[in-house]
């Protein structure tokens, strides 16, 4: 029978949780103790294949939803549906993200929009909405950014201004949210070559610039993210580099 006196499982909710790092982040939260609510905008396979997996190994930890970032009315309805079945948001994860290319001269308004609207804009309103039930758990939120946040990456102004401006919320975040809600963010180097990442000399100079000399893992963004959620207690308004060092180097 049920311990009366166990403490219910921390929850989190994860964007862009389908595959890549999102998917890495809800293993290693799960295998933690958090109960998930994972969001998804497009079906996929392995998406179907990690609920499973994570359902076996402890029934009834999951919540799947589906949505489309870009519109307004579905982030507060990420947010009920979670305290709907959970009764309590104790972490946000805003993993999803939009990436490609915005050559000055080709950029169009549609780009930016798109960009911004999965990059800093449902993160923000995802924040606001979610912040009640994270005061209430004394809880926390990790933004993803990107080191590109800080050295633009040529070709890509926009992503790289849309991420600049999740650093600057996850600042304004933490004062606003403090005490109660520590709010930090994660910027990955080099983890997963991206679609366009497929040069292979590209990827050396890349490499050759990075001190560690390698790619990083999904498991040790994942890592970094459980950090902050749950370690991390006196950081606020962060944002973590787990690079390689390539910032620097």
């Amino acid at each position: 029978m049920p311990d009366p006196n166990a403490r219910p499982a921390p929850v989190a909710l994860v964007t862009g949780s389908a595959h890549r790092l999102g998917a890495a982040i809800a293993v290693r939260l799960h295998g933690a103790g958090y109960d998930l609510a994972l969001h998804y905008r497009t079906p996929r396979p392995e998406f179907d294949a990690l609920v499973a997996a994570l359902e076996a190994a402890r029934p009834g930890s999951t919540l799947r939803l589906q949505a489309e970032l870009a519109e307004f009315d579905r982030l507060p309805e990420l947010v009920a549906r979670t305290i709907g079945r959970f009764g309590r948001l104790d972490a946000l994860v805003n993993n999803a993200s939009s990436y490609f290319a915005t050559p000055i001269g080709e950029a169009t308004p549609d780009d930016w929009d798109r960009l911004f609207a999965s990059n800093a804009r449902a993160p923000f309103f995802l924040a606001q909405a979610a912040a009640p039930h994270l005061r209430a758990a004394r809880g926390a939120i990790v933004n993803m950014t990107d080191i590109y946040a800080r050295r633009p990456r040529p070709g890509h102004a926009l992503y790289c201004m849309a991420k600049a401006a999740l650093e600057a919320a996850t600042r304004s975040l933490a004062l606003d949210l403090a005490p109660e809600v520590r709010v930090n963010a994660v910027a990955p180097g080099a983890i997963l070559w991206g679609e366009d990442e497929d040069d292979p000399q590209r990827q050396q100079r890349m490499l050759a610039g990075t001190p560690l000399a390698r790619t990083g893992t999904p498991e040790e963004i994942a890592s970094a993210v459980l950090w902050l959620l749950r370690d991390a207690t006196y950081v606020t308004g962060e944002s973590l580099r787990v690079d390689g060092g390539r910032l620097v180097g």
